[in-house]
């Protein structure tokens, strides 16, 4: 796990090209998968019926939604990128955002941050961070994209 505490603007401007966050691992098991489904409506067999996904599914197993790995990025993000002085954190946007290997339930992700741009804005910061959820054990990454928060000023 790689811990980041930035203390002001001109510290994660000096991070821009750097890895500044890596997380600890998350285990995705069956139940999260179906809250998940649950959550948004999305009963695709592939996610919620192990049964079926063992016999029909290339994977050989139930996968989790992309979307489910993608909402965790958040939570991934306060684990191991802290702001000082900071009043409030908020989600801004996605760039370029690709899904490059399912993830199988039992998988664990963990997620790799790098610095691409700090934009200066009203009453705080806009950042762009290089995001990747790495399954652990695989080579290829289960999403890579561009994700952008906006940190406020306290």
């Amino acid at each position: 796990m790689l811990v980041t505490r930035f203390k002001d603007v001109s510290e994660l401007k000096e991070s821009i090209g750097r890895e500044v966050g890596v997380s600890d691992w998350l285990q995705i098991d069956q139940d999260r998968i179906d809250q998940f489904a649950k959550a948004t409506d999305d009963f695709q067999w592939i996610h919620t019926d192990p049964v079926r996904a063992a016999k029909e599914s290339p994977f050989g197993k139930t996968i989790a939604h992309g979307f489910l790995s993608l909402s965790l990025i958040p939570h991934f993000m306060y684990s191991c990128l802290f702001f000082e002085h900071s009043q409030l954190t908020v989600n801004y946007g996605l760039n370029k955002l690709r899904f490059t290997s399912p993830v199988l339930v039992g998988s664990k992700l963990r997620a790799i941050f790098k610095t691409i741009q700090v934009t200066d804005i009203n009453q705080g910061v806009q950042i762009e961070w290089l995001v990747t959820l790495e399954i652990e054990g695989q080579e290829k990454p289960a999403l890579v994209g561009s994700f952008l928060i906006i940190v406020y000023h306290a």
